[in-house]
C-alpha cells in the first residue's frame, strides 16, 4: 500500500491476519483496521507435522508486535490517532518511538471540519462491467445509459476524488444521538485541505433483469476472507474479482488508506423483492420456487453482509419494493415496511438509514411531520436521503433526524454537465476526462 504513512508490507496477507488477532486481544476491533486478509487469524503453523503444530497455535510475540505496528500505521493513515497510539502503548523500541512521535505530531495538525451541512454526498447504481453488452439494443439499454456508469468511469472518478482531497465518511461520523436522544453534529477532524464526502450505491441486490447484461451478479466472501464480486463474462466463464462499487472502493482504500476516515467506506442501499446482495432471499417472491433454496441463499447473504460491515460499509433501506414514498399511500408504505423488516433487516442487521427510491422524499425543504414520517421514525430511521443535483451539498439537522441530499452520478448528470446545463459535478471530477469512450454518444435522454 502507498500513502503518506508508508504502510508497512512485511508479508501483507499474513500480517493483516495478525492485525485482526492483535486488535481482538486489545479490544480494538473496529472499522479503522485494515481487513484485507483472513479474519480471525487461523493456524499459524508452518505446515503439517511441524513443531509449530504441536507447540503453539497463534502468532509469536514478534509477530504480534509487527501486527500492532501495522495496525497503528493503518489507523493513523485513516486519522484514527487514539486507536493508533493505543496499539503502540505497550511496545518499546526505536521504531515505536519514531512512529509515536510522527502520530502525535500529525494529531496536532488536525483541524475540525467547519460545517457538517456542507458535506457532499455522491451516489451511484451498479457499475457496468461490459459496456458492449449493457448498451446493446434492448429494453434495458436506455436505462443503463441513463442511470449507470461504467467501471472505467467509476475508477477515474475515484482517482479524481482522491486527488482533490476528499475523504470517505459515513453518516454516523457526521451526526449521532446524544445522551438526551437528540441528533447532534459530531466533530470530524482531518488535515487541512481534506474534505469529508459520503458515497453510496443504490439497489445492491443485483436484480434479475440485469442478468447477462454485463454486470456483476453478486457479492461473495472467499475462503481467504476477501469480499469479491461474481461476474459472468460474455464467453460464459464465471470469475471473481472487483467488478462493482464496494469491491473497487475496498481495493482503492487498501492502496490509499487515507481516502477513508477511520475505516468508513460508504452506504449500500437495498430493496428486498429480488433478495439482497445477489442472493434470492425473499420468501415472498421465491418461497414457492423449487429451484431456489431461500434458507441457503439467506445464510450466504448474511455472511456477506457481516463481512461488508466489518470492512467499513453500512446498510440503508431502499424500501422493500423500491416504493415511491412521495406518491405511495400509507397502506402501501406500512405493508412495504413490514416486508423489509421481515425479509431484509434480519440479514443486514439494524440500520437507521433510509434512502428514498427515485429521490422521492416525504416533503420539500420543510421539516418532516405527518403520518409517513411517524411511520419511518417508528421503524427506527433517523437518517433520510433524497436527491438534489442543484447544489454540492444540502443538509437538514433537527433534534430528531438528519436529512441529506445526494447527487446522482450517472449518464443523465454527466450528459447534462457536458451540455453545460449542470455544473455541480465540476467540484468532484472533469466529466470530459472520465467519460468512457465505450459509452454511446448522446445515448442518454435529454433531462432538460
Amino acid at each position: 500500500m502507498s500513502s503518506a504513512w508508508g504502510i508497512r508490507s512485511t508479508g501483507a496477507l499474513l500480517l493483516s491476519s495478525m492485525v485482526a488477532v492483535s486488535l481482538a486481544l486489545s479490544g480494538c476491533v473496529g472499522p479503522s483496521m485494515n481487513q484485507d486478509g483472513p479474519p480471525g487469524g487461523g493456524n499459524w503453523a508452518s505446515g503439517p507435522g511441524t513443531a509449530a503444530d504441536s507447540e503453539v497455535d497463534g502468532p509469536s510475540p514478534e509477530q504480534q508486535r509487527e501486527a500492532a505496528l501495522d495496525a497503528a500505521t493503518t489507523a493513523a493513515a485513516q486519522y484514527d490517532y487514539s486507536t493508533a497510539l493505543k496499539q503502540l502503548k505497550d511496545l518499546e523500541g526505536e521504531d515505536v518511538s519514531e512512529l509515536t512521535g510522527k502520530i502525535a505530531a500529525q494529531q496536532e495538525k488536525m483541524v475540525t471540519w467547519e460545517d457538517n451541512s456542507q458535506i457532499s454526498h455522491l451516489f451511484f447504481h451498479s457499475l457496468i462491467v461490459d459496456p458492449k453488452r449493457a448498451f446493446a439494443p434492448g429494453p434495458s439499454a436506455q436505462g443503463y445509459a441513463d442511470y449507470m456508469v461504467t467501471v472505467k468511469e467509476f475508477k477515474a472518478i475515484l482517482a479524481s476524488l482522491y486527488k482533490k482531497g476528499y475523504v470517505l465518511v459515513n453518516p454516523h461520523d457526521i451526526a449521532r444521538e446524544n445522551a438526551d436522544g437528540e441528533m447532534k453534529n459530531r466533530p470530524i477532524k482531518l488535515p487541512k485541505g481534506k474534505k469529508p464526502l459520503v458515497l453510496s450505491e443504490d439497489d445492491v441486490s443485483y436484480y434479475e433483469y440485469m442478468d447477462g447484461d454485463g454486470f456483476a451478479t453478486n457479492l461473495t466472501v472467499g475462503e481467504d476472507g476477501n469480499i469479491t464480486n461474481t461476474y459472468q463474462a460474455a464467453s460464459g466463464k464465471t470469475v471473481h474479482g472487483d467488478y462493482d462499487l464496494p469491491t473497487i472502493v475496498d481495493a482503492f482504500v487498501r492502496e490509499h488508506p487515507d481516502f477513508s476516515y477511520r475505516g468508513s467506506k460508504g452506504i449500500l442501499a437495498l430493496t428486498g423483492y429480488n433478495g439482497v446482495l445477489g442472493y434470492r432471499t425473499s420468501e415472498i417472491e421465491y418461497g414457492d420456487d423449487p429451484k431456489i433454496d431461500v434458507k441457503a441463499q439467506t445464510k450466504k447473504a448474511k455472511k456477506v453482509a457481516g463481512a461488508l460491515k466489518d470492512n467499513g460499509w453500512v446498510f440503508a433501506s431502499h424500501t422493500w419494493g423500491h416504493s415511491n414514498v412521495t406518491n405511495s399511500t400509507m397502506a402501501r408504505l406500512k405493508a412495504d415496511t413490514k416486508k423489509w423488516d421481515r425479509e431484509v433487516r434480519p440479514i443486514l442487521g439494524d440500520t437507521d438509514l433510509l434512502i428514498f427510491p427515485f429521490g422521492a422524499d416525504m416533503s420539500g425543504i420543510a421539516t418532516y411531520s405527518g403520518a409517513k414520517y411517524k411511520l419511518f421514525k417508528k421503524a427506527g430511521f433517523d437518517f433520510y436521503f433524497g436527491i438534489d443535483t442543484s447544489t454540492p451539498a444540502w443538509m437538514q439537522l433537527t433534534d430528531d433526524y438528519l436529512r441529506q441530499a445526494r447527487i446522482n452520478v450517472d449518464g443523465l448528470s454527466m450528459n447534462a454537465a457536458l451540455k453545460g446545463k449542470h455544473h455541480v459535478l465540476e467540484k468532484f471530477f472533469d466529466v470530459k476526462k472520465v467519460i468512457d469512450p465505450a459509452r454511446p454518444r448522446h445515448a442518454t435522454k435529454d433531462d432538460g
